[in-house]
């Protein structure tokens, strides 16, 4: 039997990604997009709340004195009361959804109007058609409330901001970074929405670029399309909730790999490389010589993780 042996050396721990681009882009916008604002609605993805979450931008909003709802996007996939029990208590208020099934929609909607109509719209002034403008005043019923998204790529914005206007008012995909740039949609009468690219965490920027890597391809944010070494993520995925004590012995299984072994219906010991072997095999993802293909193989489970096939 052929064995997939994995490096984990230098070859794939040193690489540095290049997000001078992102970094840049960052300040512009969000401060743009808080200074729009009157409430900011921050999706994150109900299953990996505490990585989805943006405390940069939270704190930039808290010091503007912004309000801010947090939604909890792919409720489908959790168990609701569980989750609950562990949120934060400084994340409030905080609406379960799930863009794909519609749930907790109309508890979203009504959030919105409700934290809207506690704002004194006698201190909103009208915000120029133009992003990043200076604003300007208007008559009294020409003011709007705006709503701000913000959230990481494919943390599901556009398709919340379409249950919400109750039309497919913003295109959706599930490549990470769809959005494009700044869009504005009614929601309803005095009520606006400003849609904002994706945007990962600064503090982040500084985490070893394996595991940045594994960690936004696990949440989403990197398409399993687009990683490099995927494999690699693999093995992350069904080693990182890994329980072990002060000497290094396991104490707790993988859940994530327990998850990923069932639904495959393979019995791969926690072990990623013959999980992706003997999936492989039973694919007939073969190259030459029968070789495994690892690289379509790993793909697959990155791709099923990602659509919440794996639950």
């Amino acid at each position: 039997m052929v064995r997939v042996r994995y490096s984990f050396g230098s070859r794939h721990t040193g690489r540095i990604l290049n997000i001078k681009k992102q970094r840049a882009k960052y300040p512009d916008v969000m401060k743009d997009v808080i200074r729009i604002s009157d409430i900011v609605l921050e999706i994150l993805d109900a299953r990996y709340i505490d990585e989805t979450r943006n405390k940069d931008i939270e704190e930039a909003i808290q010091k503007e004195g912004k309000k801010i709802i947090y939604v909890l996007n792919k409720a489908d996939l959790v168990s609701i009361a569980s989750v609950k029990r562990k949120l934060p208590k400084d994340m409030k208020p905080y609406v379960f959804v799930s863009a794909t099934t519609g749930f907790g929609a109309k508890d979203l909607r009504a959030r919105i109007k409700i934290e809207a109509k506690r704002i004194d719209l006698t201190n909103v002034v009208i915000k120029s058609k133009k992003v990043g403008t200076k604003d300007r005043t208007l008559d009294e019923s020409a003011k709007r409330i705006h709503i701000g998204i913000i959230g990481y790529p494919n943390a599901g914005k556009s398709s919340i901001i379409n249950i919400i206007a109750r039309r497919g008012a913003v295109g959706t995909s599930k490549q990470a970074g769809y959005t494009k740039g700044l869009q504005k949609i009614r929601m309803s009468e005095g009520i606006l929405i400003i849609d904002t690219p994706g945007v990962i965490q600064e503090s982040k920027y500084s985490s070893s670029a394996k595991i940045r890597i594994s960690e936004d391809a696990k949440i989403g944010a990197r398409t399993y399309s687009d990683v490099k070494d995927p494999e690699d993520i693999v093995y992350y995925l069904m080693t990182h909730d890994i329980k072990k004590d002060e000497d290094g012995n396991v104490i707790k299984d993988s859940v994530i790999a327990k998850k990923i072994e069932s639904f495959y219906k393979i019995d791969a010991k926690g072990q990623s490389d013959i999980l992706i072997e003997t999936l492989g095999k039973q694919k007939n993802f073969l190259g030459k010589k029968g070789i495994i293909d690892v690289d379509r193989t790993a793909r697959i489970i990155l791709k099923d993780w990602q659509l919440g096939k794996i639950r």
